[in-house]
């Protein structure tokens, strides 16, 4: 059995293809490498270049494999559909060409949810028939990804989308096939959502293919929750602290993981805010060094 650990752009601030605050990305392969990975995420979909060769190359010289890829849109916008199928399908070719597994899907930031991110209970919750179409939504991207794509698509909860609470995503799970939705769990997002990663984890291990490490300062959530902190401020004030400094039980997240044979891939993510003045790769380092002091690695 053997896990391994990747990065992702995000951890560089790269949240968005276009956004002109992202470093470079031949950077941020470099500084991944530099850092002690060996696999790294596609990333927002344009944000890498689309030319397999050009990017199977850069892979190739920084000692890189390509893991998966989000889909980070507005799932819950019907308006939206045709952006998100395009954004599905440039995935699904970009991972299939370089041998990559996850597609990993997340209903991204709506103005409904933004103010009650953490907050269960206060949250708007869609009608039945809104949810029905969403809920066909996210299933008909994931049946592309397996169908027409070959990969495992998981389906990850995100803070201040529709599926965010652990209800949400449970009903989810509940009503769209196995075999296409799997679970990308996120430890970060889920204890930001006010829910308890290891419990969840040990109800859903048969369904999660794909893991997701982030951690979470619990002043600070205690702080953003209270102040109705949006999520791109909550990450400027350091919500996604280094892993091992916040809530999550990593040590126990490891037991689950080992106990019941999962293997591959488990990639950090640590959202920050590119405009700060952060040292990606120097958290990079620590996240990979507190990884490999409990085993991980």
């Amino acid at each position: 059995m053997r896990i391994k650990i990747g990065n992702a752009p995000c951890s560089w601030g790269v949240e968005f293809a276009d956004d002109p605050r992202n470093p470079p990305w031949e950077a941020v392969l470099k500084e991944c490498a530099e850092a002690g990975y060996g696999g790294i995420e596609l990333g927002p979909v344009g944000f890498m270049p689309e030319d397999p060769t050009i990017l199977a190359e850069a892979l190739a010289g920084n000692g890189l494999q390509l893991i998966g890829g989000v889909v980070f849109r507005p799932f819950h916008d019907p308006g939206s559909w045709e952006t998100v199928l395009d954004a599905i399908h440039r995935t699904g070719k970009a991972l299939w060409a370089h041998g990559a597994q996850h597609m990993v899907l997340i209903d991204s930031i709506s103005p409904r949810r933004a103010p009650t991110a953490g907050r269960p209970n206060e949250a708007e919750q869609m009608d039945g028939q809104e949810w029905g179409a969403f809920r066909n939504r996210i299933a008909e991207a994931a049946r592309i990804g397996t169908e027409e794509y070959g990969l495992t698509v998981g389906i990850h909860a995100h803070a201040a989308g529709f599926i965010d609470f652990e209800p949400e995503l449970e009903r989810l799970l509940d009503e769209v096939d196995e075999k296409h939705l799997k679970i990308c769990f996120d430890t970060g997002h889920h204890s930001y959502a006010g829910f308890e990663p290891v419990s969840f984890m040990k109800r859903h291990i048969g369904r999660i293919s794909y893991m997701h490490f982030k951690d979470i300062d619990p002043g600070v959530k205690a702080d953003v929750i209270e102040n109705r902190t949006g999520f791109y401020d909550a990450c400027g004030q350091g919500i996604f602290c280094n892993l091992g400094q916040g809530d999550v039980d990593f040590p126990e997240v490891r037991r689950i993981l080992l106990d019941n044979r999962y293997e591959g891939w488990c990639t950090v993510e640590q959202d920050c805010d590119p405009t700060l003045d952060v040292s990606p790769i120097a958290d990079a380092r620590t996240n990979r060094d507190y990884l490999e002091s409990i085993g991980f690695i």
